[in-house]
């Protein structure tokens, strides 16, 4: 060994040794206290009082801005008020950073060991967003703990130690994958967590509330815990009940060992929160509409939600993408893999849906048909490339529904679903159908179970997994669809698994039900806009029939051919252009008066569907099936 080698080992020791220094006073230092009152929820209101050990000197608190599994920097800090620092009775000045919004400088006195904290978080937040979103009502909650927290920059989150308690009202139950809770009157408080644990484990509470265990008897255990605005809203019907538990079991059959203790789909129903769902390691933060359960539109629209959260258990919480696995949640997430992250979890769940039953084979092979002429249409295809949605993620997240076609958005949940069916169609064509996207899940994501420490991966990772199934230049083939403008058809994934897309004038089913639930007309495959169905420009399709008549976002169509805006009549009227020359006349407003636009449409109805192609292998079939035993 060297000089330079000699130096370069005793550097390191030095630093191991500075990291155990870190980590045993960190594990000397008492809890964090936390304890939250929660009884003014209905109000929009929360109350937090933290108490922390310090020492004296200058000292620098964050509140939490890049938050797992939202992707951005929208830690919702407009929503913090009544921010206030004392110690030994007395009040401490307080600086926010000038550059830094989520840093708050302070000097702690001499002979001052405890720093108190009270600060309010007001819940009072649009019905979009995740933790800045909607999350009570008069009758629940959702907790999540990054909302009344502040931190210091030593030691990292998972050495910090938090002790949390909450205050609910009148009686509210509650359920989280927080271990230790002890009930006591109202409060509930918990035994001593890391702090990374704590802000992946939220909080439900509400006053109408039901537990279904979807494991009994078994280990691990696995439940779905629900509040609702009503008792009625909790009615979930027997068979779909059995369908949750064939999630589980066909979960299990796809990913082998999990690597949970326990696991809680934290799922509550409202029509006045925000509706979303957040991943997390042992639970998953479901919201969605009051009759999910109970509305057969609601339900087939509903039923993919909780399969997605449940397999990021494994994609996403115990492998996570390298940079995602940030130290802190200050440090900026690179979000290059999420059409791994969550393109390959919209697939699979998507297929676990389909094998639990959750939502019928045929009604999975629309979805197929919806995505890939969704994908057709997308005209931002020829010029940002399907990378592009992921790596812009945090600048472009919140993107509007007006020009999303031109623009993309989130595609790389989408037309990842995509990706991953034309990897798993490939993948068996390669191995005479000996592997899949299944053998690559359970190899891919295999390990301990339990709460084993979280695994990062990178590109190659991916690229050597799918070697190791199957010999292939699948650099070639992945750079290919994720780089290209536009990138190979979508139409290639449903032709790879055996299957074609056609059109016709029958409306695609998702499609029917998304425009029912949202109110929403879908005429992109044809005439090229979405509309409202009291006239509103949802989006326009660039380049399309609508976008050359000079249609665009945000005009309201007041008439077609003369008569009054109406599903109906915009309906008769592509019919009938298509054995007519003469254009479609079409009044729109685009401020005070309404204007004429001649759309050059002789199309016809066209809506998606798929059909079976006889000269391939029916992979998609065997996909859909239930696997589980």
């Amino acid at each position: 060994m060297n000089r330079f080698e000699r130096a370069v080992v005793s550097s390191m020791a030095l630093l191991i040794t500075l990291a155990c220094a870190a980590a045993a006073k960190a594990q000397s230092e008492p809890p964090i206290r936390l304890d939250v009152d929660a009884t003014q929820a209905p109000q929009k209101i929360l109350h937090a009082k933290l108490e922390m050990p310090v020492h004296p000197g200058p000292l620098t608190l964050y509140y939490p801005e890049w938050i797992p599994g939202e992707h951005m920097p929208d830690g919702p800090i407009t929503n913090l008020a009544g921010l206030e620092f004392t110690a030994n009775g007395q009040k401490i000045r307080w600086r926010r950073d000038l550059v830094d919004m989520f840093a708050f400088h302070l000097d702690i006195p001499p002979n001052t060991s405890t720093l108190d904290i009270a600060l309010d978080f007001l819940l009072s937040a649009p019905l979009s967003g995740y933790t800045a979103g909607a999350s009570a009502t008069a009758y629940l909650d959702v907790i999540n703990w990054n909302q009344v927290l502040l931190y210091p920059d030593n030691p990292p989150p998972a050495d910090l130690l938090f002790e949390p308690s909450v205050r609910l009202p009148d009686g509210w139950q509650f359920a989280s994958a927080l271990v230790g809770a002890k009930l006591k009157g109202d409060t509930v408080s918990f035994a001593p967590v890391a702090m990374n644990t704590l802000v992946d484990s939220p909080l439900m509470a509400g006053k109408y509330f039901r537990k279904i265990d979807l494991t009994p008897g078994q280990s691990p255990d696995v439940e779905i815990d629900m509040t609702a605005d009503s008792p009625n809203a909790l009615d979930m019907p027997s068979d779909m009940e059995k369908h949750f538990r064939r999630l589980i079991a066909e979960a299990q059959t796809e990913f082998g060992p999990a690597h949970y203790n326990d696991y809680h789909f934290l799922l509550g129903l409202s029509d006045s929160i925000a509706h979303f769902g957040v991943e997390h390691r042992q639970s998953s933060d479901d919201r969605d509409s009051e009759r999910s359960l109970t509305d057969e539109a609601e339900r087939i629209d509903f039923a993919g939600l909780l399969p997605h959260e449940y397999v990021h258990s494994w994609n996403g919480k115990f492998r996570r993408p390298i940079g995602l696995a940030t130290e802190n949640y200050q440090q900026p997430m690179k979000d290059d893999l999420l059409w791994v992250y969550e393109g390959l979890t919209q697939y699979l769940g998507e297929v676990l849906t389909a094998r639990s039953g959750l939502r019928s084979g045929d009604l999975a092979q629309e979805l197929v048909a919806q995505l890939a002429a969704q994908a057709d249409v997308r005209a931002g295809r020829e010029w940002r490339p399907l990378q592009d949605t992921a790596d812009g993620e945090p600048a472009f997240g919140d993107s509007i529904q007006e020009w999303i076609n031109w623009r993309r958005g989130t595609d790389y949940y989408e037309e990842g679903e995509l990706l991953w069916l034309d990897v798993d169609g490939t993948l068996r064509r390669l191995s005479n159908d000996k592997e899949s996207v299944d053998t690559f899940a359970r190899k891919f994501f295999a390990g301990p179970s339990g709460d084993a420490p979280m695994e990062t991966y990178t590109f190659d990772d991916i690229v050597a997994c799918l070697n190791s199934l199957a010999p292939y230049d699948w650099t070639s083939f992945l750079r290919e669809r994720l780089d290209e403008t536009p990138p190979p058809t979508a139409d290639e994934a449903v032709e790879n698994s055996g299957w074609k897309l056609v059109y016709s004038d029958q409306k695609n089913r998702m499609d029917i039900n998304s425009d029912w639930l949202t109110r929403w007309l879908t005429y992109t495959y044809s005439i090229g806009f979405l509309v409202s169905d009291d006239g509103y420009l949802g989006d326009v399709i660039h380049g399309g029939p609508a976008y050359k008549a000079g249609l665009g976002p945000g005009m309201r169509i007041t008439s077609i051919d003369g008569k009054p805006f109406s599903d109906e009549n915009l309906r008769d009227a592509i019919r009938n252009a298509q054995s007519s020359a003469e254009p479609i006349d079409i009044a729109a407003t685009n401020g005070r008066d309404a204007q004429d636009y001649s759309v050059d449409y002789h199309g016809g109805l066209r809506f998606p569907h798929i059909e079976r192609d006889n000269s391939r292998p029916d992979y998609l079939s065997e996909i859909l099936a239930p696997h589980a035993k």
